[in-house]
């Protein structure tokens, strides 16, 4: 184990510093300072290397915690990035985006502050990255084999690079002008860098994956055209159609998905120029949905100068300890102040929004809300409980219902859930032949750690479907649902 007195000599949570908020919301850069190696050495000691180590199940992954925390601990730097690469594709991505469950999870959190698991991640890839130790790993053969992955992120870069790695030849088609999905345009700068997507782009590049950006497949190339073109194919698209609130004045100018305006933003931030861009400066910015999707566009419009800042949540607030119905090593709802919520703005619960009003432009100039009462099981608003709030931008962040099939139902006729996913089995195989689904598109809106567990999963099923038989690890099934989500 690390240090076998750490838990006890340490019992505090240490974390790196947040830039402060004057300086940062003049940047785009990640709010976190330079961590110290000490402290980081210090908060690794603390993982008691458990018999039965729950973090493992925290995480889909499987990442093998207590070994890269010693190892870290012992300064040991290079064999770390070895065991977290052994079962993480991304680290870089997991360390910066994921809510770790695994810290949930945490044995040492039943009595103390769980280990600092995702710090310590993150600071192992970064510093290998820095060494020079993450290098292409080619396949030493080529087994002739092609397959198309559709879609560039976390679920279809992982299983790209597993297969590729395989010594399969893999394309990866991206609709956007840019690889790297979600990762490179719904992610703020300030959450993630895309510097470190593209570190991992390159390395994949080398490794031998082609990457085929500015391809809408089932709109360029239809899905059957390219299921004949290719020895399989693996759907990544994630579930990118955002849930609406189809309420009176919807379709009033100023009211916009949240995806709209991330995404032109990060392009923004890409050096492109975006035609009509959605600015918050100068406006009162309403943002609908207490979600990580509502926090980045919090951070976004403070970022840009808005007048002023709301977030609505339509339930009630979570606590700030452990609820009784989540016990230990449930990942539990909490209350928690993000890096964008101590930027600026008010935050309010139980609001329900009715309604949508318009200026003399016909713009939206304000929105209705009511306080929301739960009446048999469900939430209402709450009669005689009507105010406005001023909104010259209303952002909709209330989270994703499936993925875009309309080409893939039409195209290869492929049956969706009732949550509208695709259908797999449990190889992750469609009802139709050699096409297999990953990620958010079969199992709905979840965590980055499980589409690139997915991916893995899916990569291997591919790889015994075209070779009879697999080494790669498939760390969960498509029906797995652990705990700690």
């Amino acid at each position: 184990m690390a240090d076998p007195k750490g838990f006890l000599k340490t019992t505090d949570r240490e974390l790196p510093a947040r830039r402060p908020v004057s300086i940062r919301l003049m940047d785009w850069k990640e709010v976190y300072e330079a961590g110290d190696s000490a402290v980081l050495k210090r908060q690794a000691g603390r993982c008691m290397d458990c018999g039965v180590p729950f973090c493992h199940q925290g995480c889909p992954l499987g990442n093998l915690i207590p070994e890269w925390n010693d190892l870290t601990w012992r300064d040991e730097g290079r064999q770390a990035i070895e065991r977290l690469h052994a079962t993480n594709n991304f680290p870089e991505f997991t360390g910066r985006l994921c809510p770790a469950p695994c810290e949930s999870a945490c044995v040492l959190g039943i009595n103390q502050p769980a280990v600092t698991i995702k710090q310590v991640e993150v600071s192992i890839i970064d510093q290998a990255f820095a060494e020079g130790w993450v290098t292409p790993q080619p396949p030493g053969r080529l087994t002739g084999k092609t397959i198309a992955v559709v879609g560039s992120g976390p679920a279809g870069l992982a299983a790209a690079q597993q297969l590729t790695r395989a010594g399969h030849t893999v394309a990866v088609f991206e609709r956007d002008d840019r690889i790297g999905g979600l990762l490179r345009y719904g992610i703020p700068d300030f959450k993630m860098e895309k510097k470190h997507l593209d570190l991992r782009l390159s390395q994949m590049t080398a490794e031998g994956t082609r990457f085929r950006a500015g391809v809408n497949i089932g709109v360029d190339i239809t899905w059957t055209d390219l299921r004949a073109r290719y020895d399989a194919v693996v759907i990544a698209t994630g579930a990118m159609v955002p849930r609406d609130l189809p309420i009176p004045g919807r379709d009033l100018p100023g009211v916009h998905f949240a995806m709209e305006y991330l995404v032109q933003q990060n392009k923004v931030g890409a050096g492109d120029t975006v035609d009509n861009q959605i600015l918050a400066e100068g406006k009162h910015v309403v943002v609908l949905g207490g979600g990580d999707t509502g926090a980045d566009c919090i951070g976004t419009a403070n970022r840009q100068l808005a007048a002023s800042v709301t977030n609505l949540a339509i339930g009630k607030q979570p606590g700030d300890s452990r609820p009784e119905h989540q016990p230990w090593p449930m990942s539990p709802t909490l209350f928690e102040v993000s890096s964008a919520h101590e930027e600026g703005g008010t935050r309010e619960y139980l609001a329900s929004t009715i309604e949508f009003l318009a200026n003399d432009a016909g713009e939206v100039r304000a929105i209705r809300v009511a306080e929301t009462e739960y009446l048999d099981g469900r939430r209402v608003p709450k009669a005689g409980t009507e105010r406005e709030i001023p909104a010259d931008l209303v952002l909709l962040a209330l989270g994703f219902t499936g993925p875009d099939s309309a080409e893939l139902t039409h195209d290869l006729h492929l049956p969706l859930d009732d949550r509208s996913n695709v259908v797999r089995d449990s190889d992750y195989q469609t009802s139709h032949e050699g096409v297999f689904v990953a990620g958010d598109a079969g199992r709905g809106q979840s965590l980055i750690v499980w589409a690139i567990a997915e991916g893995r999963a899916a990569a291997a099923a591919v790889d015994r479907y075209l070779e009879g038989e697999t080494q790669l690890p498939a760390p969960v099934k498509p029906t797995d649902h652990s705990f700690a989500i």
